[in-house]
């Protein structure tokens, strides 16, 4: 789970649109039609580790 104060300023490094907590363990980016991963409690928002939806 992620804190939802994070949750509020964290943005698609791609198009800068903000992102939204996907169950159980990913953020997706309603823009870009993409998933980044939570790996341990940290959203990992590379480019090259989001996966298409």
């Amino acid at each position: 789970m992620i804190s939802q104060e994070l949750l509020e300023i964290l943005a698609c490094p791609k198009c800068h649109t903000k992102v939204e907590f996907k169950e159980p363990d990913q953020l997706r980016c309603p823009s870009c039609k993409v998933l980044y991963p939570i790996v341990d409690g940290i959203p990992v928002m590379l480019i090259e580790e989001a996966k298409p939806e």
